[in-house]
């Protein structure tokens, strides 16, 4: 059997407003709070389960998206005005890349985590 990630936990100043921007950035949906967390099902296998900290390092999540999900997205990004970048050192050049074939982009969510669209791995 393969090993899965089933959920991680993103730590968040406002764990129901970071849930409801991811899940509007990616196209997603957000059901509200469960439990403890607010969770956005990423797809069959993998949850992030936003939980409100105070304090907390800066993380990146790395999504392989299909070229129609990036376009999406991407349009979505621009829609909002939100600085992206070409890589994790590129913030904020208003540039995808095109590694391996495919396009990139990095841009930041409301609590500084490095967020990552890729077309190929």
């Amino acid at each position: 059997m393969a090993i899965i990630l089933n959920h991680t936990i993103v730590p968040a100043h406002d764990k129901e407003a970071s849930a409801k921007w991811f899940a509007e950035i990616v196209g997603l949906t957000y059901d509200g709070p469960m439990g403890h967390f607010a969770p956005v099902q990423v797809n069959d296998t993998l949850t992030l389960d936003f939980d409100n900290r105070d304090e907390f390092q800066s993380h990146h999540y790395a999504f392989h998206v299909s070229d129609e999900e990036f376009d999406a997205i991407f349009g979505r990004i621009k829609a909002k005005a939100i600085t992206y970048g070409s890589g994790p050192r590129d913030l904020d050049d208003m540039q995808i890349n095109t590694r391996r074939g495919g396009r990139g982009f990095y841009f930041l969510d409301p609590n500084g985590h490095v967020l990552e669209l890729l077309t190929r791995t």
